[in-house]
């Protein structure tokens, strides 16, 4: 296994910089970054391709900000499940369009016994409860202790910064 430090070039930093605050929110966000780096669409996805496979780049995803496209009431869903059905039932609470992400957790005993967590966004709280009774019938677990945990206050969202500041 190579275990030599990557080479960074001046093209890979003009990637990194570019995705930094987000990909840009146009029909072909790699084409737009590629007029700015001087690179063709490809170039820019096989670049990121690369800057991941060698660990400069740890991953890609989405930040979806739900404020501002109207879910204003948003839960941690907090379960209490048997840990043989931890991996099934998390499969089973993440394919429901309404679960944005579902994760498992150490239980903090004794006063934390939740294990498996899953956000579900909603416009009105009532319609989040209304989900999460769904998602609980559907799957079985109606009986399973649970705790709703609404957001009451918004942090900020951004993905990874991978530049340094100017140094001073």
């Amino acid at each position: 296994m190579d275990m030599s430090p990557t080479r960074v070039t001046a093209a890979d930093l003009c990637l990194v910089n570019a995705i930094e605050d987000g990909l840009p929110l146009v029909p072909r966000p790699f084409e737009d970054i590629g007029r700015r780096c001087g690179m063709s669409e490809a170039e820019v996805i096989d670049g990121l391709r690369r800057l991941q496979a060698e660990g400069v780049v740890k991953r890609l995803g989405v930040i979806v900000r739900h404020h501002e496209l109207g879910y204003r009431a948003n839960a941690m869903v907090v379960w209490d499940v048997p840990d043989s059905q931890v991996g099934d039932l998390g499969r089973r609470f993440s394919a429901f369009d309404f679960v944005t992400l579902c994760y498992r957790r150490p239980r903090r005993l004794p006063d934390w016994p939740y294990n498996l967590f899953c956000m579900v966004h909603g416009k009105a709280r009532d319609r989040v409860l209304e989900q999460v009774d769904h998602l609980a019938r559907e799957c079985g677990v109606a009986d399973i202790p649970r705790a709703v945990l609404f957001s009451g206050r918004r942090f900020k969202q951004r993905g990874a910064r991978y530049s340094r500041p100017e140094e001073t």
